[in-house]
């Protein structure tokens, strides 16, 4: 059997000005980085006159190790509906070199079901993430530059909360001490660093709407408190002008191909669990225009990336989409329903009954908390039996949810045809698309509704530290923002070792941040970490390039 990377190094790319062709893009729109892909001039794309496409979104049950195919879903869906004649794009995420080298790997699909060219796009790609990390990094130089040459503003060198960055997981580098070294070298003080797509200037290209947004955002963020408490932004260390002139380029979509040519947006990347967990707005506003069906996702489960797309990325871009998938496979439900990983492979409804109500959840919250139209994509494996599906069938069937089989990682868009067909019914309803929660109630409100009608817990718990912050930001004018849980996304809840559909438990909010540039207040819960670390057998032990430049390993 192929691997991921042999199938996509044995299909043949079509040149990108072909695949632009296909989508009804000029060269004069298209900026080549080599022969298979293209920054995009949104700005013209996005001021072409006509009604906008449909909004799929695709999103999954809580992960396991046995996995979901959530991305290959979302490739198949495009290319499936492609094959029954209508005009889709389908806009993804970058994966980010942590995951890529650390637990999990390639992340641009699977089987035949993948983005192309996927070595490209997990390694450097268009070097998106390396400008982020850039831009990032300057403002931590400007900020401390500030403090060594007199500090005008008055800062507090022990509340800075602004981070320095890397595209890497390194634990070492969480908790560190600078400015060693005598007065030549700066002002001695703890510091860290964040993963790059943790941080804020990600999720504030994702959610800017043109390149004076953009600026206007990253001038808004607080990197620093006053030692009168006073918030310290980025615009006052005048840092804004040049922090855009490095992401000018990275502001620009990413286009691509699938394995079958179905135009691929792929830009930003911030992860689900730490931050908000969906493309950028630019390639989502960008395929709108240029297809009749946009498929896109949202990170891990849909307690986590779908609930941060419709509560933060749809509110806050005036989006409202059309239909959402929920993804699931027999094998992770009956993890859920507590059976070892060794076991999946047996047919076991009893467990799978004990597993059910944790997809029964995310599709409930679809329907009925953001009440859209929904269907489940049963990721089909070679070991699923008749009898597991169609109780799975009957189950969703109960909620009023169809479901449709997925077989896209064997048989690319061919897989995903039937999939296809019930999107396009759906999106051919009506919805009364609303929020989890309203903008006017306290911080501590909207983390409660959350807790209570997305996770189906008790409610949440601020410690004493928790409970100031949410005062002080309100003082401050943050009050009305959305929130963005830093959640586990292994559970509902705040502990990752309650799986399925837990009760009777609440969510403790440890910290409270503001990403004023993005527009959210960060609630941090658990043991979750904005710096995670490599596992005892990194994936990049297994990648290796040959001596023609050939790279293995990457699935």
């Amino acid at each position: 059997m192929l691997t991921d990377i042999e199938i996509a190094q044995s299909t043949p790319m079509k040149p990108i000005y072909e695949i632009a062709r296909a989508a009804g893009i000029g060269e004069e729109l298209l900026e080549p980085y080599g022969k298979y892909k293209a920054k995009l001039d949104a700005k013209a794309i996005r001021a072409r006159e006509g009604k906008d496409g449909k909004l799929v979104l695709v999103t999954a049950i809580t992960p396991t190790p046995a996995g979901e195919g959530k991305t290959t879903t979302t490739i198949g869906l495009a290319d499936g509906l492609r094959r029954i004649g209508k005009k889709s794009i389908v806009a993804l995420r970058e994966p980010s070199l942590g995951p890529v080298f650390g637990i999990k790997g390639g992340a641009a699909g699977g089987g035949y079901a993948q983005v192309v060219p996927m070595e490209d796009i997990n390694l450097h790609f268009t070097g998106d993430f390396h400008a982020i990390g850039a831009a990032n990094n300057l403002l931590a130089a400007m900020l401390d530059n500030h403090i060594h040459q007199g500090n005008a503003l008055n800062i507090d060198p022990r509340r800075i909360v602004w981070k320095r960055c890397v595209d890497m997981n390194d634990r070492q580098l969480r908790f560190v001490v600078d400015g060693l070294g005598g007065r030549v070298n700066g002002v001695p003080r703890e510091d860290g660093y964040d993963i790059t797509v943790a941080s804020e200037i990600m999720a504030v290209l994702c959610l800017s709407d043109s390149l004076t947004d953009l600026k206007e955002r990253l001038a808004r963020m607080v990197i620093a408190y006053t030692y009168d408490e006073q918030p310290v932004t980025a615009g006052q260390i005048k840092a804004a002008g040049a922090m855009a002139a490095l992401l000018r380029d990275a502001l620009k979509p990413n286009l691509v191909q699938t394995l079958e040519g179905t135009p691929a947006i792929v830009h930003g990347g911030p992860f689900a669990n730490i931050a908000h967990g969906c493309n950028s707005i630019m390639a989502t506003r960008t395929a709108l225009k240029l297809g009749d069906y946009v498929i896109t996702e949202a990170g891990f489960g849909a307690d986590l990336g779908a609930e941060k797309f419709l509560d933060i990325k749809c509110r806050v871009n005036g989006l409202k989409p059309d239909a959402v998938v929920v993804v699931a496979t027999v094998r992770a439900l009956k993890m859920h329903g507590g059976l070892p990983k060794t076991e999946l492979k047996t047919e076991n409804l009893d467990a799978l009954k004990k597993g059910l109500p944790n997809l029964l959840q995310h599709v409930e919250n679809m329907t009925q908390v953001y009440k859209l139209p929904c269907v489940v994509a049963i990721n089909r494996f070679p070991d699923d039996t008749e009898a597991e599906l169609r109780l799975i069938e009957d189950e969703c069937r109960a909620l009023g949810v169809n479901v449709a089989l997925s077989e896209v990682w064997a048989r690319g868009g061919a897989g995903g045809m039937a999939l296809a067909e019930e999107v396009v019914r759906l999106c051919g309803e009506k919805n009364d698309f609303s929020f989890s929660y309203p903008l006017d109630a306290s911080i501590e409100e909207k983390i409660g509704l959350i807790v209570k009608r997305v996770y189906h817990g008790d409610g949440a718990v601020l410690t004493p530290q928790a409970k100031k912050q949410a005062l002080t930001l309100e003082k401050l004018g943050f009050g009305g923002l959305p929130v963005c849980m830093a959640k586990t996304q292994y559970s509902f809840s705040d502990d990752p070792a309650l799986l399925g559909a837990p009760r009777g438990f609440t969510v403790t909010v440890r910290n409270l941040r503001v990403s004023a540039g993005a527009g959210f207040i960060v609630a941090l819960t658990g043991e979750i970490m904005t710096m995670p670390g490599l596992p005892k057998v990194p994936a990049a032990e297994k990648i290796d390039v040959d001596a023609d430049g050939r790279i293995t390993g990457l699935f």
